[in-house]
């Protein structure tokens, strides 16, 4: 039983279990089914289908006289077994046959159901133009994690249950059809075609697929084995630049994984409207057609690449290699995201690498801290789409490169190739992959598995250091805040060996540039109570501290070190996220010696990643000069850390900042990302109080022309400027502007974004105006389309009235998909939240910052008068 389900102190963390969540298990299984075969016709312009479902069934007991099916708002015509008509009864969500015979080992049932659809809820999708939305293409695709296969045809439909499939389609020309497995034959029939596909490998049900549309196809290929990029006619271009390192990628992970790619074929079909970024179906991964880069998008968009890989990388870990519950998720999306940080190691740097597993590491911390916190393995919960979180994805990711770390490369990869080839076209629990390790290394790691994965959390660390001249001692205290004061034997704590390593750095002459390198001289600690002290003696004084060595565990770490060492850590540890770890904490010490420090590494760091954090950092503290140091970063080669100085140039809104930003808008960035940041940074620096002001309808002019002259690549830039309106919380011409752009036939990218902004308008609107708001979103949530729904949440959730509340409690009622419901109910908090002591606050919250303001420019005068001084 998992845990969490009795643990009522969730240390101040919001539970994952929402009222209604119990406990899930497979069901009983009736037999082994080895075969199911879709015979399907298809009729778009009515979005409805027809045709039949043979399940091949091999009984595991004798006497079973019923079969239960998931089948959800099928129409069921008949079922026959072994050509003989069956009694059935169906409430809409399950089928129930009735046997006329019972079920006798050894002896195979063949099931046909004849069904039809009109119209689906979910599983699968038709996409077709409409008078909003003329050129939108004709296509149908299907979707079935976790559970909605259910949705298009009869199935037993969880992943415990292995068989091969075939699906038999027939679509008007000049549709093509693609599914998983290898085409077997086509058949013309007047003006339609028939597809037959056939899958021979064993996969579950939720990666059954059919992808129908008007498609350009490329080819490529890995080993003889055919590798294939579908995409809307047009953008042929595009899918080469965003897929063409696939062959690549399926040679790299064919080595690392110790199996080469098991699977006939592999196509990538890219489709409109997809509801998330890509599904890895056996053979044949669905993509979302806004992963397509265009040159420009390529600069400073890597999530492609990424989202490529990581449904690459699901053909092991998940459909080779398939989990048998969903609560165990966290094994193949785990993998799939770390994949993502091996291929940055293999195609960019280790540094890279390193910076992409911080940022995951972020992302899940963000969720456990502002969301909830849960282990990574549960089995209670409503649906279970809701355990497809950061938990099991980014923090996945983390504990598999602390499996690494703890048995190195070597052994690391014997044991995920013992696990990939031990389990290869079975289903498998988190126990498999402990034994997997201990069959190939003799490791056991239970102890990382119950502090990471079977119970929820990670460490805090506060770190601090001293020297003691006399004795030559280095003193480190580790503090694990996580866990309350007085309690040492407490849950909360972990207990981790630790590297502590002290920097020396070495000139070195023998090259022109006199360049100096660091070497560290490493101890291992035990690190098991709240707070421990650790002495350690030293020929000399390191120039530096850094504590957990290759920052290989997951954890947050506040450094507490004099600035000097600080100083030298930014400049010379060799470890990126350490360097990122000393900048945070210089940071926090303010003064232009701080500000003299980041403002050089910003400049000179070698990792782009190092350049946006201290970019981030810089702008924290709050004296003039740092805007002179962030200002050069505007100047950055690389995008990406223009981008975060833009983005950092929100905080001090100055008239200068605002000429600089407008002068960057007007002259434009090769990257659509920096020129979105501008857009909406311009918003939020011109609607704040500032002396010299520049004059509102200057600014949303600008904004406008932004939004008539800048269409192109997803909406992004175009984003940025509706975001840069909605910081205009007052304007009622601004939400004029932004209400125009939620009709349908608005680009759905930038109507996705400008439904989130009504929310962030709403907060400073006269009630007339809050109550357009509040029609519009009524109207936007009868919407179906999952994103529009997400959208209209997220708005909703930064309102502050109690309206809001009623809409989202409606949405939570009607809709019909697990991940808007929860959505809803979490942004019902929030308002709840916002509406309580929000006025007062943000009152007290303005005045706060007029004072901070005149204090910051004492500080920055007396900073000046005391270096001259010096």
């Amino acid at each position: 039983m998992s845990k969490s389900y009795f643990d009522t102190d969730n240390n101040g963390h919001k539970p994952f279990e929402l009222p209604g969540a119990r406990p899930h298990y497979n069901p009983d299984r009736p037999g082994q089914v080895e075969h199911i075969f879709l015979d399907l016709s298809l009729d778009i312009p009515k979005q409805s289908y027809q045709g039949s479902c043979s399940i091949r069934l091999l009984p595991i007991r004798n006497g079973i006289d019923r079969l239960t099916l998931d089948a959800v708002n099928l129409n069921i015509e008949s079922v026959q077994v072994d050509d003989v008509p069956q009694n059935f009864d169906y409430d809409g969500e399950q089928l129930s046959i009735k046997l006329s015979e019972a079920t006798q080992v050894g002896k195979r049932l063949l099931i046909a159901i004849a069904y039809s659809v009109a119209k689906p809820q979910r599983g699968i999708y038709f996409i077709q133009p409409d008078k909003h939305y003329p050129n939108k293409p004709t296509q149908v695709w299907t979707q079935g994690e976790d559970e909605d296969s259910r949705f298009w045809f009869p199935c037993f439909d969880y992943p415990g249950q292995l068989s091969t499939s075939e699906i038999r389609v027939r679509v008007p020309n000049p549709l093509v059809a693609i599914s998983n497995g290898e085409l077997i034959d086509t058949t013309e029939d007047g003006d339609y075609k028939i597809y037959h596909w056939s899958q021979q490998q064993v996969h579950p049900t939720y990666l059954m697929t059919l992808a129908v549309g008007d498609f350009a196809e490329i080819r490529d290929e890995w080993k003889g084995k055919p590798v294939t990029y579908y995409v809307e006619k047009g953008r042929e271009g595009d899918a080469k630049r965003s897929m063409e390192k696939t062959p690549q990628m399926i040679e790299f992970l064919s080595q690392k994984y110790g199996y080469p790619y098991p699977f006939p074929k592999y196509a990538q079909v890219c489709v409109d409207d997809f509801i998330f970024g890509g599904m890895e179906n056996t053979s044949t991964t669905l993509l979302t057609d806004r992963c397509l880069l265009d040159e420009r998008a390529a600069l400073d968009n890597r999530n492609t690449e990424a989202l490529v890989v990581h449904e690459l990388a699901h053909q092991w870990f998940g459909d080779l290699v398939v989990i048998k519950h969903w609560s165990h998720a966290w094994i193949k999306e785990g993998m799939a995201s770390y994949s993502e940080v091996m291929w940055t190691e293999q195609e960019y740097s280790l540094p890279e690498a390193a910076y992409y597993r911080l940022l995951e590491a972020r992302r899940y911390l963000s969720e456990d801290s502002s969301r909830y916190r849960r282990p990574m393995v549960t089995h209670v919960y409503r649906e279970a789409i809701e355990l497809y979180d950061r938990h099991i994805y980014e923090k996945g990711s983390c504990v598999y490169h602390m499996i690494r770390a703890q048995l190195g490369d070597e052994l690391f990869w014997q044991a995920i190739q013992t696990f990939v080839q031990d389990n290869a076209h079975k289903t498998v629990e988190t126990i498999d992959l402990l034994r997997a390790i201990e069959k190939a290394t003799g490791r056991n790691l239970l102890f990382l598995f119950d502090q990471y994965v079977y119970r929820g959390g990670h460490p805090d660390f506060k770190v601090a250091y001293s020297w003691d001249g006399d004795a030559n001692l280095a003193k480190i205290t580790v503090t694990q805040t996580q866990a309350a004061e007085g309690k040492n034997g407490s849950k909360d704590l972990f207990d981790l060996k630790i590297p502590i390593g002290f920097g020396y750095v070495q000139q070195d002459s023998s090259t022109k540039a006199n360049t100096s390198f660091s070497a560290l001289t490493t101890f291992a600690v035990r690190v098991n109570e709240r707070e421990q002290s650790f002495y350690f003696p030293l020929e000399n004084k390191p120039k530096f501290i850094s504590f957990d060595v290759g920052n290989n565990y997951l954890k947050t770490v506040a450094l507490e070190y004099p600035i000097a060492e600080l100083k030298a850590q930014l400049e010379f540890d060799p470890d990126p996220i350490s360097r990122i770890y000393a900048a945070t904490a210089l940071a926090k010490k303010g003064g232009l010696e701080a500000i003299i420090a980041l403002s050089k590494s910003l400049k000179n760091d070698p990792l782009w990643g190092v350049r946006v954090e201290v970019a981030k950092q810089l702008v924290k503290i709050n004296l003039d000069q740092a805007f002179d140091g962030l200002v050069a970063g505007l100047k950055d080669k690389n995008a990406y850390v223009r981008r975060a100085v833009v983005e950092a140039l929100n905080q001090i809104k100055t008239a200068e900042s605002y000429k600089l930003l407008r002068g960057i808008l007007q002259k434009g960035d090769p990257s659509y990302y920096v020129e979105a940041a501008v857009s909406r940074v311009i918003g939020a620096i011109a609607s704040a109080n500032l002396e010299d002001k520049p004059k509102e309808d200057k600014v949303l002019k600008l904004l406008k022309s932004v939004l008539e002259e800048k269409a192109g690549w997803n909406e992004v830039v175009r984003s940025g400027a509706i975001a840069g309106l909605a910081e205009f919380k007052t304007s009622e011409a601004a939400l004029n502007l932004l209400i125009e752009y939620t009709k349908l036939g608005v680009p759905q990218p930038l109507r996705l974004a400008t439904i989130r902004a009504l929310g962030k308008i709403s907060v400073g609107q006269s009630p007339a105006n809050l109550e357009r708001i509040l029609e519009k979103l009524t109207e936007l949530a009868k919407e179906t389309f999952f994103l529009t729904q997400i959208a209209v949440a997220a708005a909703l959730g930064q309102m502050e009235t109690p309206k809001a509340v009623g809409i989202l409690r409606s949405l939570a009622e009607q809709t019909a998909d697990g991940r808007v419901r929860r959505s809803a109910e979490e942004e019902i908090s929030k308002v709840q939240k916002n509406i309580g002591s929000e006025k007062t606050l943000r009152q007290l919250r303005e005045d706060f910052d007029q004072l901070k303001q005149q204090n910051q420019e004492l500080r920055s005068r007396l900073e000046n008068l005391e270096a001259k001084s010096k």
